[in-house]
């Protein structure tokens, strides 16, 4: 067996899984508690204690396990030397942080193993709604254990989408009038399993997510029969030197041609 054998990724399943339940906790600690707040990118993007608390948590357990795999985390400073290696640990501490600081529970542990440009192992734990979803390349993806199902609705029934209103107009006009919109979802990767798990049906993702946003729900995604794909129907790769991504697209996988057509972000 080598190093990236499948059983290899089942392994790094159970050791992100049990990280990041562990990483939950940490977080859940603060949680409701007004922890202390700063902003960083030009004071736009919150981050709070309870996010350093748990990436230190994350990377000191999960660096030690796996020396020679690279790290990607939005808490931690880029270090470029992951360009190098070909598996990649792909960390957000919390996927929600506005979330998060406003006592919503609506966020979530995120770490994908990242192989050659795509996930191979992902776990997403929301501590606060006690739920877990993971996934291996080669595994269903389960929520608590539980094998789920992207859904994928009729040629009659509604579209259950999470997008803005004002960017339900990039739908082809003969999609868009079976599109029903859900209320706001905080957490981007907590919105992507929610599409893994049949309880939406597509999503909208805008442009500049970041592959910490992205990686472990994209895999759990799949798994679940869904697909995260660019405005040209492709798939992503990850652990590029730009982290960010444009305009992008969720849903149960045969679901993904029809809200395509004729697809015009701005």
């Amino acid at each position: 067996m080598t190093e990236h054998a499948p059983a290899a990724w089942q392994a790094d399943l159970e050791l992100i899984a049990d990280v990041a339940r562990a990483a939950g906790a940490v977080a859940l600690a603060h949680f409701g508690k007004d922890p202390e707040v700063w902003w960083k990118n030009g004071g736009h993007s919150p981050v709070s204690a309870a996010d350093y608390a748990a990436n230190r948590l994350l990377e000191e357990r999960l660096r030690a396990a796996r020396p020679a795999y690279g790290w990607l985390s939005e808490e931690t400073d880029d270090d470029e030397s992951r360009l190098h290696c070909s598996t990649v640990f792909v960390i957000d501490p919390i996927d929600g942080t506005r979330a998060f600081i406003s006592g919503l529970e609506t966020w979530c542990v995120c770490v994908a193993v990242v192989h050659e440009g795509r996930p191979v192992a992902a776990a997403l734990v929301a501590p606060a709604l006690n739920e877990t979803y993971l996934a291996t390349a080669d595994g269903p993806a389960t929520l608590n254990g539980a094998p789920i199902n992207a859904a994928l609705p009729g040629e009659s029934q509604a579209i259950r989408v999470a997008a803005p209103a004002d960017l339900v107009k990039a739908f082809g006009p003969a999609l868009r009038n079976r599109l029903t919109r859900v209320s706001h979802i905080p957490s981007l990767a907590y919105r992507l399993a929610l599409v893994a798990a049949g309880r939406i049906d597509a999503t909208l993702v805008l442009k500049n997510a970041h592959d910490w946003d992205l990686a472990a729900a994209d895999l759990i995604l799949q798994r679940a029969g869904g697909r995260l794909v660019d405005s040209q129907g492709h798939d992503l790769l990850y652990n590029r030197q730009d982290v960010r991504h444009g305009f992008l697209l969720a849903g149960a996988a045969p679901l993904l041609p029809a809200l395509l057509d004729g697809f015009r972000p701005v």
